[in-house]
C-alpha cells in the first residue's frame, strides 16, 4: 500500500504576499533533508505539502527526516487510494485495521476539496462511519473523546486514510528571517538558545572560543558535537574556532582580575561580530540568561554588549534554569551539554566578579590591552568546520 506525507502548513500561510517566498525555502530545506534518506517527491498543493518516497525508501526515516522541519506544524502519516468510496473503505480497513480492532471509541472525520466528488464530508462521515460500527462488535461512536480518528481526505490527486496527525516543529523555515552567528560554548544554554531562533526562521552559523592548552581537544570535539545535534534542526552550519588563549592570557597578566569574565566576554562579543559580518551574518545570539551568573546581570550585558553594532538575541533571557534545561533535554542537547569537559568561559575565572560594573570603569582597565592587535591576530587563526 502506497503511504504518503501530508504536511500542514502553520505561520506559513499568514505571509501574504510574501507566502510563495517562505513556501519555496520551505520545499528546499525538506528537498535536502529528504534527499539523505532516499528519493521522494516533495512539492505544495492547496497549502499542503506531500512527500511521496520512491519504492523501496523507508517510510519512518522520511517520517525521521521531516519531523525537525521549521516551518512544518502538523505531520500526517497516510494511505493513497482512489477518489471511491469502495478503495476508500477497503484503504480504511486494510491501513487502520489493527487500531480499529484495538480500541473502542472512534470518531470519522473527513475533508473534501475535490468539489466534484459526489459525496460531501457529512455523508462520507456517515457511510464509512456506519459501516465500521456494524463490521466491528467493539467500536463505539463518540464524537467528543475518541480513542482514534479515522481521517479521509479527498484532495485533487487522490483520497487519503489516516488515523490523524502528529505534532510538527511548527516556527518559520529556516533561512527565512536571516542568518545570525550564534556564540556556542560547551553548556546547556547556548545550544537552546540556537535551537529557538533557528525556529524562528534565522540560518545558522557558529562561533566557538578555544583557548588551548586551558581547554582540551576533547571540549572542543563536545562543542562539535552540539552543533551537529544543532544541525538536526538548522541544517547544515558552519563553526568558527576563534583561538582565544593569548587574549585570556593577556587579559590575566594587565587587568583588574573582578573585571577578567567581562573584558573576555567583550572580546568575545567583538570576533563573534567581525566573524558575522565576514560571513554574512547580520545578527548574534547568545545563551545569556537575566541573573543566572555574574557576567548576566542587566548592568554586564550592558557593558559587554557596547562594543556591538549589529543586533543580540538572548532567546532565554527570561528563562530560569530548569526551563531551559527541559528544552534542552527535548532538543536532545543535555546529555553533551553536561559532559565535563569545560570550555574558555571557565578559564581564569575571578574570585569575585563585578555583577554592576560602569562601562566607563571597564574600558578604563582594557587600554592597557591593544584591543585592535589581539582582535586582528585572532581572526587571522579562525579555523571553519561545515557540519
Amino acid at each position: 500500500m502506497k503511504e504518503v506525507l501530508l504536511l500542514k502548513l502553520g505561520e506559513v500561510v499568514l505571509k501574504g504576499l510574501n507566502r510563495r517566498r517562505f513556501e519555496s525555502r520551505l520545499l528546499a530545506n525538506l528537498r535536502r533533508r529528504v534527499s539523505k534518506v532516499g528519493k521522494c517527491s516533495v512539492y505544495i498543493m492547496q497549502s499542503t505539502i506531500y512527500v511521496e518516497p520512491a519504492d523501496g525508501v523507508d517510510m519512518d526515516e522520511v517520517l525521521d527526516a521531516v519531523h525537525n522541519v521549521f516551518g512544518v506544524a502538523a505531520i500526517c502519516r497516510a494511505a493513497v487510494c482512489e477518489k471511491d468510496m469502495d478503495a476508500i473503505w477497503n484503504t480504511v480497513n486494510e491501513y487502520l485495521g489493527d487500531e480499529l480492532e484495538s480500541v473502542q471509541r472512534f470518531k470519522v472525520e473527513a475533508k473534501r476539496s475535490d468539489k466534484k466528488f459526489p459525496l460531501n464530508t457529512i455523508q462520507i462521515c456517515q457511510k464509512i462511519g456506519g459501516d465500521l460500527d456494524d463490521k466491528y462488535e467493539n467500536l463505539i461512536p463518540d464524537m467528543h473523546n475518541p480513542e482514534l480518528r479515522v481521517n479521509i481526505e479527498v484532495r485533487d490527486k487522490a483520497a487519503y486514510v489516516h488515523a490523524g496527525k502528529m505534532p510538527g516543529p511548527g516556527g518559520m523555515p529556516v533561512g527565512t528571517n536571516g542568518k545570525a552567528a550564534l556564540l556556542l560554548s560547551g553548556g546547556i544554554d547556548s545550544p537552546v538558545a540556537g535551537y529557538m531562533m533557528a525556529k524562528r526562521g534565522l540560518e545558522l552559523c557558529a562561533v566557538h572560543f578555544f583557548s588551548y592548552p586551558y581547554t582540551s581537544e576533547r571540549a572542543k570535539e563536545k562543542v562539535m558535537e552540539l552543533a551537529e545535534l544543532l544541525t538536526h534542526y538548522a541544517g547544515r552550519m558552519e563553526v568558527y574556532v576563534v583561538p582565544f588563549t593569548e587574549i585570556q592570557e593577556a587579559i590575566r597578566d594587565n587587568c583588574p582580575e573582578d573585571m577578567f569574565t567581562l573584558i573576555m566576554r567583550r572580546f568575545m562579543m567583538r570576533l563573534a561580530e567581525r566573524v558575522a559580518q565576514e560571513h554574512d551574518a547580520g545578527a548574534l545570539i547568545t545563551g545569556e540568561s537575566l541573573g543566572q551568573v555574574a557576567s548576566q546581570t542587566m548592568e554586564a550585558m550592558s557593558v559587554t554588549g557596547a562594543v556591538c553594532s549589529m543586533p543580540v538575541f538572548r532567546p532565554v533571557i527570561g528563562m530560569d534554569k530548569e526551563e531551559i534545561v527541559q528544552i534542552s533535554r527535548k532538543i536532545g542537547t543535555f546529555e553533551t551539554s553536561i559532559l565535563p569537559y569545560e570550555d574558555c568561559c571557565t578559564v581564569f575565572t575571578p574570585k569575585h566578579p563585578l555583577t554592576r560594573p560602569k562601562k566607563f570603569k571597564v574600558e578604563e582597565a582594557e587600554k592597557v590591552l591593544d584591543v585592535d592587535a589581539l582582535v586582528e591576530k585572532a581572526l587571522a587563526g579562525v579555523e571553519c568546520v561545515t557540519l
